[in-house]
């Protein structure tokens, strides 16, 4: 029987990627909202006030993307935009008291979605792999 080679890292990554999404969206169903806007406002939580442009890189989407979700954020009441007081063709965006009280009402649920997928890790593991994967994020980007 001939050796089959393991899949490759970036193989995997997509795939805890896919499985993350999909678990996220289940969760996220009954506010409606999906992990792609979850992951913008988690984003704006922990820096708000960037740009589309910014907000965009740092969700992982592209700009046009970003557009379309920003929209629909903001429709709902979760974020607002506003002029960039230091430059007049800048908008900037910001979390809603809203916005704050959907990322806490899904905040338990996320948490324990994390501890499952690193139940089989020490702490010394989680640790090590956080910063392996933010040292991986950060030598593509």
């Amino acid at each position: 029987m001939k050796d089959v080679a393991p899949p490759s890292l970036l193989y995997s990554v997509k795939q805890v990627e896919l499985a993350t999404r999909a678990r996220l969206d289940e969760l996220l169903k009954p506010s409606g909202v999906t992990a792609l806007q979850y992951t913008a406002l988690t984003v704006l939580e922990r820096r708000d006030g960037m740009s589309g442009a910014e907000l965009a890189r740092n969700s992982f989407v592209t700009p046009q993307s970003m557009s379309d979700l920003v929209g629909a954020l903001e429709r709902r009441g979760l974020i607002t935009r506003s002029p960039d007081p230091a430059s007049r063709r800048r908008h900037v965006i910001s979390l809603t008291g809203a916005g704050r009280d959907l990322l806490a009402l899904h905040a338990t649920a996320v948490q324990e979605l994390e501890d499952e997928m690193l139940r089989d890790f020490s702490a010394d593991e989680r640790a090590v792999f956080r910063d392996l994967l933010n040292r991986a994020r950060a030598a593509l980007a």
